[in-house]
């Protein structure tokens, strides 16, 4: 049963659907998020595949539809657009619907946090190639977004990011307690949230804010021209 491709058609339906609404009209958007998905999932799906290479994670073929690319299959590929899609389709609804950007006087201290302990968790566990990239890609980029660009919507990135953690705790638990996804422990910390690995939670920030950050770049261009 391919339930993969189940659980990407579900995470789909509401953000597609929803994307029509009159309010937020988060389809206006579309074109900057294709743009900055493309470029962000290329570099994910080629990480993929060397993990999956390596040994890192795999896929149970129990659960999937059966066609491949390469050595990912093509819910796997699909996961790199829907995910981010679904997140900034959550990220637009937050701005719209919460005008106050109340996360902003924290996010400084939320980007400082990662940026301070990720690395040292990274350090003593280097070996662990799933944490230790993962959390180092993170600290480099939370202090180029927060500190160094000081990019104006960090704020509503946290915000995003700790709304879709609901979402993803649902999808992600089912992936990983089947498993559909599994991973090998010894490249990740062991420590796992019911059956998700913690490093899950900081690849998911990696991948909205690197989505996030292109898309409002190539948005704010747009609306400048």
């Amino acid at each position: 049963m391919p339930i993969y491709l189940y659980l990407i058609l579900f995470s789909t339906f509401f953000p597609l659907v929803l994307s029509f609404d009159s309010r937020v009209k988060f389809v206006r958007y579309w074109p900057a998020f294709f743009m900055a998905m493309l470029p962000v999932a290329v570099f994910f799906l080629v990480w993929d595949y060397f993990y999956t290479a390596w040994g890192v994670w795999g896929f149970n073929e129990e659960y999937l539809l059966g066609i491949h690319l390469a050595n990912l299959p093509l819910e796997e590929v699909l996961f790199f657009v829907v995910v981010p899609f679904a997140c900034v389709f959550i990220y637009e609804c937050l701005r719209y619907y919460i005008p106050k950007d109340y996360l902003k006087p924290a996010s400084p201290y939320l980007s400082a946090t990662l940026a301070l302990v990720l690395p040292v968790i990274a350090l003593f566990n280097i070996s662990a190639l799933y944490t230790s990239v993962t959390f180092c890609l993170v600290a480099v980029l939370v202090v180029l977004a927060q500190f160094v660009f000081k990019v104006k919507w960090m704020g509503w990135f946290y915000l995003a990011y700790f709304v879709s953690l609901v979402p993803f705790l649902v999808v992600n638990g089912i992936l990983t307690y089947l498993p559909v996804v599994w991973y090998n422990d010894a490249h990740n910390l062991g420590i796992r949230i019911i059956s998700i690995p913690i490093e899950d939670t900081m690849y998911s920030l990696l991948l909205l804010l690197m989505n996030v950050w292109l898309y409002e770049g190539i948005k704010n261009s747009k609306v400048e021209s």
